[in-house]
């Protein structure tokens, strides 16, 4: 599966896992060089606190695209540091 913003590939990976519909990437997938950090952050009940990426290709930038937990709660150590993208910032193909 792969993740583009402006036909360029941000995440390539067939081994996904799937949390609430939402397929999170492992870190070695992911195209760092358009990431930069947001100063964004989100509390999920279960999984614990979320940081966000911002992506920057060609210069156009997408705030919060993507989410991952670099501390998760036990129950999503499955899932640390694996990112996740919004489904209305990308495409998925």
């Amino acid at each position: 599966m792969k993740v583009l913003f402006n036909d360029t590939v941000l995440a390539d990976s067939n081994d996904t896992i799937v949390v609430e519909g939402n397929h999170y990437f492992p870190p070695a997938s992911i195209n760092k060089d358009v990431f930069t950090d947001s100063s964004s952050s989100t509390v999920c009940a279960w999984k614990g606190t979320a940081s966000y990426y911002n992506v920057n290709v060609d210069g156009n930038v997408s705030k919060d695209v993507a989410w991952y937990y670099p501390e998760p709660s036990a129950k999503a150590e499955n899932i640390r540091g694996y990112v996740a993208f919004y489904k209305n910032k990308v495409t998925f193909a």
